[in-house]
């Protein structure tokens, strides 16, 4: 399959599913994906993103040899809101290394913080803090801090998610 034309050809969830479908726990084409996903350009990444999070959500040992350089690629700069939203998502599903607390941590508070960022990048991030506050529980008082602060000015979806993890971590 290629991957790439794959992407391209339709952006839906049954698009979606079927290359996740294709990649299934196979560790060979999972780095096919990651490899188009990350070499772009724009739109390829953009969509790609999609299928990446269902697999991890499979199948979440496959990103082990590639979750640094996915993490590195959040740092870019005009990086796409599906790439963040899909890459929080599928963080959510695996144990974050201890090595990459801090870096993950400090993406989700920064993701958490901007007023633009949309309200799944925002849900996404609490979910993986409330996951990394298990081993790391310092961070409990400055996620419950962020969270209580915005609830008064946020949108249902955030006032959910939010209500949920600051009850997780009460």
């Amino acid at each position: 399959m290629d991957l790439a034309k794959e992407i391209l050809k339709e952006h839906t969830r049954r698009q979606a599913v079927k290359i996740a479908d294709y990649v299934g726990d196979n560790n060979i084409r999972f780095k096919a994906l990651v490899d188009t996903y990350l070499k772009g350009p724009y739109r390829i990444t953009q969509r790609g993103a999609w299928p990446l999070s269902l697999c991890i959500e499979r199948h979440p040992d496959l990103i082990k040899p590639h979750l640094k350089k996915i993490l590195r690629f959040l740092h870019q700069p005009g990086i796409h809101d599906a790439v963040k939203r899909n890459t929080m998502r599928l963080l959510q599903f695996i144990e974050i290394p201890k090595s990459l607390h801090g870096e993950v941590a400090s993406l989700c508070f920064q993701y958490l913080e901007q007023k633009n960022e949309p309200v799944a990048v925002k849900a996404f991030s609490m979910t993986v803090l409330s996951n990394i506050i298990k081993n790391e529980p310092d961070l409990k008082k400055e996620l419950k801090i962020i969270l209580e602060d915005q609830l008064p000015y946020a949108s249902p979806g955030f006032t959910v998610r939010a209500k949920k993890v600051l009850k997780e971590i009460a």
